[in-house]
């Protein structure tokens, strides 16, 4: 009897314990479901024209574009900070390769990094910035858009 109410103890143990990690495993942020009905700005690159959704919040920042399976050819996000520092993204939970453009506050761009899905690899701004642009990946090449060039439209102060 006493090895039956071990077992029953044990098992009921395991249990507690698996539910505990389940439910503090994955943040809420990394829990598969995209983020929607963020603010959208109409920014200018050359004679092309973004539909970025604008991610100003510390938890909108850190959902970012994770889950998405896919994002309209000139559509993006645009991540905001408060102040001008080095910028550094991942791209896990992320399903879709994305181009990252490190963006001055003059709406120039510092440098852009191409990142793979899924992955933990981190890319930095070569310089302090307070924005981020992200689009699919190959967008700026596409478009010839390098360092150096200047974006319309955006959150930067005019």
């Amino acid at each position: 009897m006493l090895n039956i109410k071990r077992a029953a103890s044990s098992v009921a143990l395991s249990v507690i314990v698996l539910m505990t990690a389940l439910s503090v495993a994955e943040p809420a942020a990394a829990q598969q479901i995209p983020q929607t009905g963020l603010p959208v700005v109409e920014l200018g690159a050359g004679m092309h024209l973004i539909h970025a959704e604008v991610a100003r919040t510390d938890e909108q920042r850190a959902i970012g574009l994770m889950a998405r399976k896919e994002m309209a050819q000139n559509a993006g996000m645009i991540f905001v900070f408060e102040q001008p520092s080095q910028q550094c993204f991942w791209m896990r939970n992320t399903l879709i390769p994305l181009s990252a453009a490190f963006v001055a506050d003059d709406g120039t761009i510092v440098n852009i990094v191409e990142m793979q899905p899924l992955s933990d690899a981190s890319h930095c701004s070569a310089k302090p910035v307070r924005y981020v642009l992200e689009m699919n990946k190959g967008w700026f090449d596409k478009r010839g858009l390098k360092a150096g060039a200047k974006l319309r439209g955006g959150p930067w102060p005019k």
